[in-house]
């Protein structure tokens, strides 16, 4: 096959349609027609020999061979926008639009009050952050980086360890004024309420562990309350509802001003890794180089 400008434009439009979601936004965004989009994505199908989408009367998504695809063309082409704009001679290489997926943890508690320092570090730059329980489908769904609370799952994602954050043991003043405060874990199963956190990958509520040295000591925590996001186990927490296993990254300033109480300190050993996903390649966009550096940075 030999190469040449019409293939390139062809993919260019690929890349629209995937983080559009659909031929008519990334007509919009491209100033083209939907059926320009969609003659184009035709020609590039018959070029490569291939079907990218799979086309219904609602939707589209890639297939698994649109898919690789995908992923295997779309770094370069953040490589040539990266490699024009050096040969241009503008310094604000990190430009465009980086779109993040993030969990409601990270997304609400850290990323969103720290992002403007990113915005105003590269003003040719836009973020779309979307919190979401489940990472889902990188590639179909358009997003360049992905940061996610949980050991990885299997996946074609590189996973990049970005920390490991301490799991805290934590109640309100009221709660403890009220129930005691427990010396060991195993004071937990008797005379305590401990409020549950839905684990979003198997709908049963996160196990509780703690650990002191060498030791550790599994916890069947039980409690009449269960939720679904960081928020409302902190809400809960604060109100004196029960016991709440927080982690540090964002807790601990809880715990300095008072707000919270952490309760059994010597046990408070376990972590929970913070992880970054992208695409597996060696060639990584200037964009999300510049936020995983940034993440780095406030999670220091």
């Amino acid at each position: 096959m030999t190469f040449d400008s019409r293939l390139l434009s062809g993919i260019g439009v690929l890349s629209a349609v995937v983080e559009a979601g659909s031929f008519a936004r990334a007509g919009e965004a491209m100033g083209l027609t939907q059926p320009a989009v969609s003659r184009a994505v035709a020609r590039l199908e018959e070029r490569i020999g291939i079907r990218i989408f799979n086309r219904t009367a609602r939707a589209i998504s890639l297939t698994d061979e649109g898919r690789r695809f995908y992923e295997a063309v779309s770094p370069h082409l953040a490589s040539i926008e990266d490699a024009a704009v050096a040969a241009g001679g503008n310094k604000a290489s990190v430009r465009g639009r980086l779109r993040v997926n993030t969990d409601g943890t990270f997304g609400h508690y850290l990323l969103a009050s720290r992002i403007g320092e990113f915005l105003d570090r590269h003003p040719d730059l836009s973020v779309e952050m979307n919190v979401r329980d489940r990472m889902g489908d990188l590639v179909a769904d358009g997003f360049d980086v992905a940061i996610r609370f949980g050991e990885p799952e299997p996946s074609s994602l590189k996973a990049r360890l970005l920390l490991e954050t301490r799991v805290l043991t934590c109640a309100s003043a009221d709660y403890v004024t009220r129930h005691g405060e427990p010396s060991h874990p195993g004071d937990l199963t008797s005379g305590h309420r401990c409020l549950l956190i839905r684990d979003p990958s198997t709908g049963r509520p996160f196990e509780w562990e703690f650990r002191r040295g060498g030791e550790v000591v599994p916890l069947a925590a039980a409690g009449r309350l269960m939720v679904n996001d960081t928020g409302s186990l902190l809400g809960a927490c604060l109100g004196g509802v029960g016991i709440a296993q927080l982690l540090e990254l964002y807790a601990k300033e809880l715990v300095a001003s008072g707000k919270v109480i952490l309760l059994l300190p010597n046990w408070a050993e376990e972590t929970f890794p913070l992880y970054a996903y992208h695409h597996t390649t060696h060639l990584v966009s200037a964009k999300v180089r510049a936020f995983l550096d940034f993440v780095r940075d406030i999670t220091m």
